[in-house]
């Protein structure tokens, strides 16, 4: 048994949670998970709060709309601060926002601020990508590498290693470039397209799974399909049964 850190995220299961969200995280638990990275946890929040107290499940990261947004960021860490999650990312910052070195920059100024307000909450703030911020060349680097020189220290990143291989870079080599900087995988498999529902459970699809978890050793790794043709909950189940095999 492997001593990596495994999380699922939540969205995977969304259809579940509106209707039975206390059911679908103790079937989580059931699997063997012991952390979760959470869905709408402002929407749901108190559901949240008993759900994890009764499964013990970690939420050690979650996703919400921190800077392309018209909320209150500092809200938003406040509620995830009072859910114990550990480092909050945005999970998407708009693909126009990404085509000239300045407005990458811009856009990274702007998830600084937000990080500066979260420091005091005691959360860690972060960037999960898509595929447009690989797309583009910028000197021979990708512009999620010029977002990440741009960022403050402490803020982090949780690499899909799908998206970022749909977009034409090598997961593998982007990791070994960003370093440190890669604290938490989303690991999901499937065919070279963006039709979701085509995404597959680990290890039986197109992607390099193994090369990518060889690549990052310390990076939580976390389970989530986009869309899946079939049930969700046993996609989830085998993609931790496949972790649990590989993943050494």
């Amino acid at each position: 048994m492997t001593t990596h850190p495994y999380s699922v995220q939540l969205h995977t299961l969304r259809n579940a949670i509106p209707t039975d969200l206390p059911g679908t995280l103790a079937r989580v638990a059931a699997m063997g998970f012991e952390n979760v990275e959470l869905w709408r946890f402002e929407q749901y929040r108190d559901e949240y709060r008993d759900a994890l107290a009764e499964t013990r499940l970690r939420p050690l990261s979650a996703h919400a709309d921190l800077v392309d947004t018209d909320g209150d960021a500092s809200a938003v860490v406040r509620a995830a601060a009072e859910l114990g999650i550990g480092t909050l990312f945005e999970p998407r910052i708009r693909a126009g926002r990404w085509t000239t070195r300045e407005d990458i920059e811009a856009a990274a100024a702007d998830l600084n601020t937000v990080a500066r307000l979260a420091r005091d909450e005691g959360v860690t703030i972060g960037y999960h990508n898509h595929d447009h911020e690989v797309r583009q060349d910028f000197g021979g680097r990708t512009g999620l590498e010029v977002f990440a020189e741009a960022l403050d220290e402490d803020v982090v990143l949780e690499l899909d290693t799908f998206w970022a291989e749909v977009g034409g870079a090598c997961a593998v080599e982007l990791i070994s470039r960003l370093g440190a900087r890669v604290r938490f995988l989303h690991v999901k498999d499937g065919p070279y397209t963006t039709t979701l529902l085509e995404q597959q459970p680990l290890g039986q699809g197109a992607m390099p799974v193994a090369d990518i978890l060889k690549a990052a050793p310390d990076a939580v790794r976390v389970v989530e399909l986009d869309g899946y043709a079939g049930d969700p909950f046993d996609a989830v189940q085998q993609s931790l049964r496949y972790l649990t095999e590989v993943d050494r």
